[in-house]
Formats: structure tokens, C-alpha cells, sequence
């Protein structure tokens, strides 16, 4: 088990080394869906590893850190550069500079890791599991946090991925690393590897069967309340056209008046940004909605505007078509809903793609729950807040079920819906709630709190699903202890470490 120093691989050839660690990365992203190639991401995490530790100087673990994300992030984010091909002759030139920027920028995270595991060199490849879950801890959280793709997220075909209801996403980064790290040291040590190759097949098969007993049993939905899902799969270039805006409203009228073949709906759900009027204007749409769905709630995505400002927002109308309660958006797209720095960029005619007005979207107060009567009480989440696993914990109060409306015409036709749909089943697992997922062009599914699709709608195809509301499921730990103790446990394995560095340099 020991990390020893002089075990360590041949140096890699100095032009090798950013080639392989690029490679690596690439091999890590087809762990993301579509592909959900698990296995191959793991192999490409311990070669990350194995890497590193053939880059013994510090600069030199830089260069592999920075490589391998950048493999990973700009293979895993291809679909950055959907939306900037929406408005081809207007955004289009940036779309290049957007994915290299980010996978370039997202990449700096991992090679400070690398880079601070490299100076503990009694103990570096235990140093790197450390430095790396911290670093994607950041990546959570800095600059308004971008926690997409997380490592730990490669076990989301399989049911390890239930370990997040435990110990979150964070920790189960953690110990996906500590396991790769165990075969990379085998990988080094050869004949004399056998304990680290034990350890690290015993940490898979506790991730696997570990994972599969934390997998809740399904639960009967016989007699539960239905919930209808619209889709009306508008692309992104043609959903606000003059010609074709009131051809995707009738639409989502006509899905919401649908016969249903079972139990009438108890509730219907439309995606984000479904009403093309501004709320202080949508009378006459919400009388039209409202009779489509007879007594039934409804719950639309809307924008709004107030004092200047322009919210992204999700309304609940009630069976006589009255509005009940309003949610603002409150964890913005930085550059897509809003502007950073809008003056600076004004400049250089750079705006929001999504900005209703000067500097984009205003963000609401916060989380806030909603009241759906019998059905119980909801979260809502618009689009990109169920990417943040922080965001649900800030919840008011424990609901009863997870409402996500999204728009993912934005990312495109291939990898990013995939991605932004898998990261809502990790956080109904999380949680042990339901998901609730309406979506523009797709996914929209019906998710219980095991993360178990129990009805949804194919990517690009209008239609509507009529689904049962799973009950929620176990009150999980990660719901009441968030990621407070993977931040203790960092900071006092990182104090032993630098503990120990020093007693070797005494």
C-alpha cells in the first residue's frame, strides 16, 4: 500500500507527456453521457494517475493536470458550443473560443491539484486524491461554481452512483479517486503491487455491492396522483420566430386538453419559458391554458419583467387559472443569462444570448418551496439549478418532491441534454425525492428518489406523458449533512499529510 517514491515509472519523453495526458482526459469524458462508458473513464482516471507519477517535478504535474482536463473537459463540454450556433452569423465565431476557453479554464482547477499534490512527495499519489477532491469541490462553488461533470458522476449508469445519497457527490469523487489511485500504484510497484491491487479491487466491488444495497426497492404507484408532462420541442432557432411562436403555444395548448388514458391529471408541468408573453401580460394565454386543463394546476415557465428588470421565472396558475405563487430564477448562466462585467463587454458588442435586456436576467431572492396542495410541497428548479447540488440542500424546508422545468434546446442535440438529464436523476438520489422534469425538447421524465426512470419522453419529440408522482423515499444523509463532512475530512487527512512531510524532512 505504501506510495513509493522509488517504484516510480521511467520518465516519460518531455513531448509525450501532454499527448498522453490529453488522452487520458478523453478517455475519462466517455464515462458522460450518451456514451456511459463507466469503465472506460475509470481506466482513464488511473492512467491519470499513473501519469502524474511519472511527472515527478512540480511543473511537470502542471502540464499532466492541465492536460487531462483539458481531454476531459473539452471532450465532455463539446456541446458548449450549441448555443453560440443558434445565432450563426451573429454568435457563431465565438462558439471555438467558448469551448477552449472553458475547457482550457475548468482544466486550471485540476492542475493546481496536481501541481500542490506534487510537493508531497513522501506520499503524492495520496496527496493528489486529496488536492483533486478539493479541487472539484471548488469548481462547485468558485466564481458562482460550475459543478458539471463532477468525477464521481462516472458511476451514474450504475448503481454505485447510489453512494451520493450517503456520502454526495464530493465524497464519492473522493473515494473514486482513492480507488484509481490504489491500481495506479499496483501499476508502478509491478510484482510488488499485490496489496494495492487488493485494496483497490475491494474498493470496487464496496462501490458496486455497496451501491446496490443502498438501492432502494421500487415503490407501488398504484393510486398515486398524476402529473402530465409537456414537450413541445421547439429548436432553439425557431422558438421565438414570429411565424412559428404561436404555432409551439397551440401545441402546448393541444397536449394539455389531451384525454388522458388512465386518471386525469392532477397537475400539468410546461418547460421553462413555454408562454411567449411576459407575465404582467399573459391574461389571455393563462385563460387559454386554463381551459385546456379544466381543474387541474398548472405550472408554466415565464419570463416577467419588474422595475426594468427582466426575471426567468416559473408560475403556478391554479384550477381556475388564478396565479398562485411566482419563483425567479435565482443561480443565473454567467454570459448566458447574464453579463459579467456587462459594460466592459458592451464594448465589443458581447451580450448575454439569452439577455432580455441590457446586462441579461435579474436573479430572484433564492431556493424557495412551493405549495402544490395535495401533492405536497416542491422545489422548484429552472434549467441549470439542478446542476448544483448546494442549491438543493439551501432548500427552506424538506419538500415533498424536485420541479425541474429547463430549456435544453440550448445545448444542442446530442451530449448536453444527456448530461443535464443525468445530473437531475443524481440529485433526485441525493435527496430520496422524486424528480418532476419538464423539458423543451427533452428529457422529460418522471424520476423517482432512487434515480429509476418511471415514464419519459425521447430527446426531440413534442408529445406529453402522463406519469405517477412517486412517493418520497428515505430522508438520506447527504440531505441532512451536505458536503460539511468531505470538507472535515480534507482538511484533516491534508494536516496529516503536511504533518508527515515535515517529520520526513526532519
Amino acid at each position: 500500500m505504501a506510495d513509493n517514491p522509488r517504484a516510480a515509472p521511467g520518465r516519460l519523453p518531455l513531448w509525450s507527456r501532454l499527448p498522453l495526458s490529453v488522452a487520458a482526459g478523453v478517455l475519462m469524458g466517455l464515462s458522460t453521457a450518451p456514451y456511459d462508458l463507466w469503465y472506460l473513464g475509470f481506466a482513464g482516471l488511473v492512467a491519470a494517475f499513473w501519469l502524474f507519477a511519472a511527472a515527478p517535478a512540480a511543473f511537470q504535474a502542471i502540464g499532466t493536470g492541465w492536460g487531462v482536463g483539458l481531454g476531459y473537459f473539452g471532450f465532455g463540454l463539446g456541446w458548449i458550443v450549441e448555443p453560440f450556433m443558434v445565432d450563426v452569423a451573429e454568435t457563431g465565431w465565438m462558439a471555438p473560443f467558448a469551448l477552449l476557453l472553458m475547457a482550457g479554464g475548468l482544466a486550471l482547477f485540476w492542475a493546481l491539484a496536481f501541481w500542490s499534490a506534487a510537493h508531497l512527495r513522501s506520499r503524492p499519489l495520496w496527496a493528489l486524491v486529496l488536492t483533486w477532491t478539493a479541487a472539484e469541490l471548488a469548481r462547485a462553488y468558485v466564481f458562482t461554481g460550475f459543478p458539471w461533470g463532477l468525477v464521481g458522476y462516472l458511476w451514474a449508469p450504475v448503481m454505485a452512483i447510489q453512494w451520493v445519497s450517503v456520502i454526495g457527490p464530493h465524497g464519492l469523487t473522493l473515494v473514486t479517486l482513492a480507488v484509481a489511485a490504489s491500481l495506479a500504484m499496483a501499476l508502478r510497484a509491478g510484482r510488488d503491487g499485490a496489496p494495492s491491487v487488493a485494496a483497490g479491487l475491494i474498493g470496487l466491488a464496496a462501490l458496486g455491492l455497496g451501491g446496490a444495497w443502498l438501492t432502494p426497492p421500487v415503490q407501488d404507484l398504484s393510486g398515486r396522483p398524476m402529473i402530465r408532462l409537456i414537450q413541445p420541442n421547439a429548436p432553439q432557432h425557431e422558438k421565438w420566430d414570429p411565424n412559428k411562436v404561436q404555432m409551439f403555444f397551440d401545441r402546448q395548448v393541444s397536449f394539455t386538453a389531451a384525454p388522458p388514458e388512465g386518471a386525469k391529471p392532477a397537475l400539468v408541468v410546461w418547460p421553462e419559458t413555454a408562454v411567449p408573453v411576459l407575465l404582467n401580460r399573459a391574461g389571455d394565454a393563462f385563460a387559454r391554458i386554463s381551459e385546456a386543463a379544466g381543474p387541474a394546476p398548472v405550472v408554466v415557465g415565464i419570463q416577467r419583467a419588474e422595475s426594468g428588470r427582466f426575471y426567468n421565472s416559473l408560475a403556478v396558475m391554479d384550477g381556475q387559472g388564478g396565479l398562485v405563487q411566482v419563483y425567479d430564477k435565482h443561480h443565473l448562466v454567467p454570459f448566458g443569462e447574464y453579463m459579467p462585467a456587462a459594460a466592459l463587454f458592451r464594448r465589443w458588442n458581447i451580450f448575454g444570448l439569452a439577455a432580455r435586456a441590457e446586462g441579461g436576467y435579474s436573479p430572484g431572492p433564492g431556493p424557495d418551496i412551493l405549495d402544490l396542495g395535495g401533492l405536497g410541497l416542491a422545489l422548484p428548479l429552472i434549467c441549470y439549478e439542478a446542476v448544483f447540488p448546494q442549491d438543493v440542500q439551501r432548500a427552506p424546508l424538506r419538500p415533498d418532491l424536485l420541479l425541474q422545468i429547463t430549456n435544453d434546446a440550448w445545448f444542442g442535440s446530442w451530449s448536453g441534454p444527456y448530461q443535464h438529464f443525468a445530473q437531475a436523476r443524481i440529485r433526485a438520489i441525493e435527496q430520496g425525492l422524486p424528480m418532476v422534469r419538464a423539458a423543451n425538447t427533452g428529457v422529460s421524465a418522471m424520476i423517482d428518489g432512487a434515480g429509476r426512470i418511471v415514464a419519459s419522453l425521447p430527446l426531440n419529440q413534442e408529445g406529453f406523458v402522463d406519469a405517477p408522482l412517486p412517493p418520497p423515499m428515505r430522508h438520506t444523509l447527504y440531505a441532512r449533512t451536505g458536503d460539511l463532512p468531505v470538507l472535515v475530512l480534507l482538511f484533516a487527512c491534508a494536516a496529516g499529510l503536511i504533518a508527515l512531510r515535515r517529520r520526513v524532512s526532519d
